[in-house]
């Protein structure tokens, strides 16, 4: 599930910077930003990996 792995490895960057998560599961979609806002980090959005796979970004704040 791409929330659990956005939440294990939030800690493996500095507050300020992005960790994109890479899925191609439909619901990370609205699940990435929904686990944002609870977990007050931000989400910068989504767009393409290289391979085509869609990525969502977020931004950790705490």
């Amino acid at each position: 599930m791409p929330v659990i792995e956005l939440a294990r490895h939030l800690a493996d960057v500095s507050v300020g910077d992005l960790l994109a998560v890479v899925a191609h599961d439909p619901a990370a979609a609205v699940d990435v930003p929904a686990w944002c806002r609870m977990k007050a980090q931000d989400y910068v959005g989504a767009d393409t990996a290289d391979d085509g796979a869609p990525r969502f970004v977020v931004r950790r704040l705490t």
